[in-house]
């Protein structure tokens, strides 16, 4: 696929582990109950997407202080899905070892996320 990669945020290391976030998101909400595929899931799974939606469409903006909102709004949705996680382990739609499994991958993602704000937003010398 590397050499399929023609969009700017394909190149993303960042984008490339929301991707990968939102895949394992996919999998551990599959087993949530039927009452849930409007509630819950819904609410995981679209912040989930909007990680790395929101990391494509700031890679098309003209300056860094653009794009850095754009890493912002990624964030936030990072930290909503840690939220609802949060939620699905204590209504045992996830196993305490899944929502580990998130909440590890999340703070990574977290931690990228920052960097990549933070040198978008350092003065050019």
């Amino acid at each position: 696929m590397s050499d399929s990669r023609t969009f700017r945020f394909e190149k993303l290391e960042v984008w490339q582990e929301a991707i990968a976030y939102a895949s394992l998101v996919y999998t551990l909400t599959k087993s949530f109950p039927a009452e849930e595929r409007f509630g819950l899931m819904t609410q995981l799974r679209r912040a989930a997407v909007s990680i790395s939606a929101n990391l494509a469409e700031g890679t098309s903006r003209t300056t860094g202080k653009d794009f850095a909102r754009f890493i912002e709004i990624a964030y936030g949705s990072l930290m909503e899905t840690v939220s609802e996680a949060t939620i699905a382990q204590q209504q045992s739609m996830i196993t305490p070892e899944q929502f580990y499994e998130l909440h590890r991958k999340a703070d990574k993602l977290a931690r990228m996320l920052s960097g990549l704000r933070s040198s978008l937003l350092r003065p050019k010398p």
